[in-house]
């Protein structure tokens, strides 16, 4: 790498060369990796694990490249930092596409094989794409500490669940329990609330009748419909009739009186249910804004074992769950419905449909039997798996539940937040810090107000999530996971030994007992096994490994020194959507295990989405993937304008188009970051030309000069504290997480400042040995101060560049302005420290810009080739006067002019433009014919005295004063100073 280094600079900026060298280079010298013993104060971020389910796409890339700049920052500062990269193994997610891909490939589903068998084909896969998304990282230039890469189901990660759930089961708050959950039939497992997404779908609202059963007669089968009483309940899913209990109306309804203590018989089933009063059935209201009481009969068809809100109704009028559905989502008779019904109804031909066949089944029944009164089109939400997208089934079934209602978890969470980020006015949840076990310190107050969010609003849904959490299903069906730690039994045991490795429950309800182990022990389960005791053939939810990320990624639940040097952690960077599924847990287990937060900031980035604001997938077709960008433009093209896009907002859009030279997708943003990258490599071979040119007239001279400031031209000042000032905006907007602002101060200081007009004001001094070596000692300075400052954010150039720098100036720095320790690599070198700025000298240089600009735009008007001398007269102020001529040279060669004259009582030359800037006329001599220069001034006199007249009308009109917001009448009165101006100077 250093051989490669050596040269000079290629003419062009070649990515794909500079990338792979560069990244070795980092690799062979270990410039990632950080010891807990290493000096500085600690500095981590653990990385939010990547799913192993497939290659990493564009949201992946601004993550990552978000976290890298902090990283790389930090890690300039001189922080101990880690960055703790890994992947997830995703549980759902991953044997669902494992067994699409067996299915496709060998013709056959997970059942065919055994659960060993099976689970190696998905290790497989996952050792596939976590070297790919390894890979993947390292093209994106991520300074990840690659010899601390950790895997949600690798040892040390399975050491911690195991550990993490013992003591959870112990302390009592996790448990076993029959409930609803949210059931996905496509992957027939449970899902915690929020693994459901919410969509809108286009349903109907169907009204079926239901005969009542005559008053004082027995129950029995209904025959025919004709003039017989009925009710109308009115449903969106038309099939759960098959498992109504009871039908409900609300006391307040007129009807009510009249059919209390009677009952209706199911059509269908021929089943008999009793009508129960309760207030929570909505009374009908047509005319109402509120689609409940607009579409409601009155008659709430109760259906507990098939929606929540039922199931309460159920549990609170002691009413049979019956449930009719099998895992995969069709009807069935085998998981809860009563035999009897079959007896004496005719259910028997819905038993094997699908849940939506059989909706149309139901419907058509009624239907032809009289009994569906109405059917009325209705967009509702209907509840979908994040994973499958199929819509969800409340489903009564035995799951594994975690306690985060206790206070020891949610409560703790919401005392975390900062107290100016949480909502007084929401009631709260009551929660008080009680007695926690391991060793905490139950009045602990370090953690308490320290957790904050970036941007402040999301600390609202974080408060909203823990103020009306419910307990959490942790048991998945399936066979990619860690295995629930946990043996049963029926009857109550009872265990021997005391064994703190060892942990039992009776649960009267169910009459079983339930044993967890802390660790595996072969002989032990072997022995339980032959006693009748049977493993839990369930997995924890993937959120439960992860939740233990920033505790397993630094050993615990052993004592480890990076656990005590690196946790909490300092910002988690991650997306709105995973606030619930993975920030509030971590908050959660990190406070209850070890007593302190695993982070203390929280920065929510923007989502991407297309330019029509979608989001992006494979199914649209609009995804780009990282990859192409880098291979196309380049990773710094790709991290620059990803980082100009990290925005407060909560979204941004990203315009897709096919490439012309791939065809694959790409956005024309990203040619803002190439662009920005080339001008850097074109700056600095002309930077590191001239510097060399210095280097070798310094080596005729008996030795270096000195810095003096004294002898510094007004470009040089004036670069020094453009540099400064932009060091310091950089430095706040990091610290705001504002990545934007940081990148949009970069490209302004080192395009606009430093590109278009120091290195041109430059070029004159550099050529004078005279003056060449106080230029060369701000010129190096500035651009070493550069780089240091844009690596974060453009790691593989800026480091490129930088090993030619101190090639040809090894040593360099401004004594009290830019200085920073010599490094051999930029990765490890200092952060630029913010110097005093001067304002007098920036003014003056921008009142000189403003000359400069008004007579380029002259010679554009009037189409003056680009090298030919104008001659140029200066009518100024007496202040500026000698400013002016003092930078003669400056404004000659930028302007490519010749200034005749600078004067404060300056006659207007004949036949010349004129322009305005920064309070000077400004004469450019022979371009213009005398008479039509006559005539244009007198239009524009004309002109002005109209805009003169209009605006003093305006402002002499109380009302216009009175109503018009003050900003816009500031600027009135600002256009008319400046036009009387005009028209004074127009004479």
């Amino acid at each position: 790498m250093a051989d490669a280094m050596s040269t000079e600079l290629p003419k062009a900026y070649d990515p794909q060369t500079v990338e792979t060298q560069t990244y070795r280079l980092w690799m062979e010298n270990r410039d990632f990796h950080a010891e807990p013993g290493d000096p500085g104060k600690p500095y981590a971020i653990v990385i939010p694990p990547p799913n192993v389910t497939a290659a990493l796409h564009l949201g992946h890339a601004l993550n990552n490249t978000l976290q890298d700049i902090l990283i790389r920052m930090h890690r300039m500062m001189g922080d101990n930092t880690v960055w703790l990269p890994g992947t997830d193994h995703a549980g759902i997610a991953t044997q669902t596409v494992v067994e699409k891909r067996v299915l496709a490939e060998e013709g056959k589903r997970r059942t065919d094989f055994g659960r060993e068998e099976f689970v190696a084909k998905i290790q497989a896969w996952k050792d596939e794409y976590e070297a790919r998304i390894t890979e993947q990282l390292k093209r994106m230039g991520c300074s990840c500490d690659w010899e601390r890469q950790a895997f949600t189901m690798d040892e040390a990660r399975a050491r911690a669940v195991r550990e993490a759930f013992f003591r959870l089961f112990k302390d009592g708050l996790i448990y076993r329990g029959k409930r609803l959950v949210n059931w996905d039939p496509a992957t027939q497992t449970a899902l915690a609330d929020d693994e459901v997404d919410m969509e809108e779908v286009d349903g109907h609202f169907y009204y079926l009748r239901y005969p009542l059963v005559e008053q004082g007669t027995e129950a029995r089968r209904h025959e025919g419909t004709k003039g017989a009483e009925y009710i109308t309940v009115a449903t969106t899913r038309p099939e759960t009739m098959l498992g109504d209990t009871a039908v409900a109306i609300n006391p307040k309804d007129p009807r009510a009186a009249a059919l209390r203590g009677r009952k209706v018989r199911l059509p269908i089933v021929n089943r008999v249910v009793p009508i129960i009063e309760d207030d929570y059935v909505v009374l009908p209201d047509p005319q109402s804004d509120d689609p409940k009481a607009k579409y409601a009969s009155g008659f709430l068809k109760v259906t507990p074992a098939h929606d929540p809100n039922d199931y309460e109704l159920g549990q609170k009028h002691g009413l049979p769950v019956i449930n009719v559905l099998a895992p995969d989502g069709s009807i069935s008779d085998q998981h809860g419905w009563p035999k009897e019904d079959f007896g004496q109804g005719e259910a028997g031909f819905l038993l094997g449909l699908d849940r939506f066949e059989a909706r149309e089944a139901v419907v058509e029944w009624f239907r032809k039997n009289g009994l569906l009164e109405d059917v009325k089109p209705y967009r509702h939400t209907v509840g979908h798996s994040y994973r499958s997208h199929v819509p969800i089934e409340p489903y009564l079934s035995d799951q594994w539940y975690c306690k985060v209602t206790d206070p020891r978890l949610a409560g703790a969470a919401l005392r975390a937040m900062a107290p100016d980020q949480r909502d007084p006015s929401s009631g709260g949840t009551g929660f008080q810090p009680v007695s926690r076990k391991h060793g905490q310190d139950a009045h602990a107050t370090d953690w308490q107000g320290q957790l904050r969010f970036f941007p402040a609003r999301y600390a609202r849904t974080f408060q909203t999530w823990h103020e009306n959490i419910r307990d959490w299903c942790i048991s998945r069906q399936l066979w990619w996971g860690h295995r629930i730690p946990v043996w049963s039994k029926d009857q109550q045991a009872v265990w021997r030994d005391a064994d703190d490795n060892v942990c039992l429950r009776f649960d009267p309800v169910s009459n079983r007992s339930y044993l967890c182990l802390r660790q595996d022990d072969p002989k032990l389960i072997a022995m339980l096994e032959s006693d009748g005791w049977t493993r839990d053939p369930d997995v924890l939810d993937t959120w439960f490994s992860s939740a233990l990320w920033p505790l397993s990624t630094l050993g615990w639940p052993r004592d480890t020194p990076e656990l005590a040097k690196w946790n909490p952690t300092s910002v988690l960077c991650t997306a709105r959507e995973i606030i619930t599924l993975w920030v509030s847990r971590m908050v959660m287990f990190n406070l209850y295990f070890l007593g302190r937060l695993p982070f203390t900031h929280v920065f929510i980035h923007a989502m991407i989405q297309d330019g029509e604001g979608r989001k992006m997938s494979k199914s649209l077709g609009n995804g780009v993937d990282p990859v192409d960008i880098i291979e196309s433009h380049g990773a710094d093209a790709m991290r620059f304008t990803l980082a100009s896009m990290a925005t407060n907002t909560q979204d941004v859009r990203m315009p897709v188009e096919k490439s012309a030279a791939t065809g694959k997708n790409t956005s024309p943003k990203f040619d803002v970051g190439r662009n920005f990258c080339n001008k850097m490599w074109n700056a600095a071979r002309f930077a590191l030309a001239n510097l060399d040119e210095a280097r070798r007239h310094e080596g005729t001279e008996a030795r270096r000069e000195e810095v003096d400031e004294g002898k510094w031209s007004l470009a040089d000042r004036w670069i020094v504290s453009r540099f400064n000032r932009t060091v310091a905006a950089a430095d706040e907007a990091l610290a705001d997480y504002r990545f934007d602002q940081y990148a949009r101060a970069c490209y302004d200081f080192f395009w606009g400042d430093f590109c278009d007009w120091y290195l041109e004001a430059i070029k004159p001094a550099m050529k004078d040995p005279a003056r060449a070596g106080q230029t060369a000692h701000v010129l190096a300075a500035v651009l070493d101060g550069s780089l240091r400052l844009m690596h974060p954010m453009i790691p593989y150039i800026t480091e490129t560049i930088w090993q030619r720098l101190c090639e040809v100036r090894p040593e360099r720095g401004l004594p009290g302005r830019i200085m920073g320790c010599m490094s051999p690599r930029l990765v490890r070198a200092a952060w630029p420290k913010a110097g005093p700025c001067c304002d007098a000298d920036e003014r003056t240089f921008r009142r000189l810009q403003e000359m400069i600009v008004a007579i380029r735009n002259v010679r554009n008007e009037h189409k003056v080739e680009p090298r030919k001398p104008v001659a140029v007269s200066i009518f100024a102020p007496a202040e500026m006067v000698g400013q002016i001529a003092a930078n003669r040279e400056m404004i000659e060669s930028l302007a490519v002019c010749r200034l005749r004259e600078v004067r404060a009582d300056l006659p207007a030359p004949p036949s010349a433009a004129r322009a305005l800037a920064a309070g000077c006329e400004i004469f450019v001599e022979g371009l213009v014919d005398a008479d039509a220069e006559k005539q244009r001034v007198a239009k524009r006199r004309e002109e002005l005295t109209r805009q003169i007249h209009a605006l003093r009308g305006r402002l002499s009109n109380p009302s216009y004063i009175a109503k018009a917001p003050a900003r816009l009448v500031e600027e009135s009165r600002q256009q008319l100073a400046d036009a009387e101006a005009e028209l004074a100077r127009l004479g």
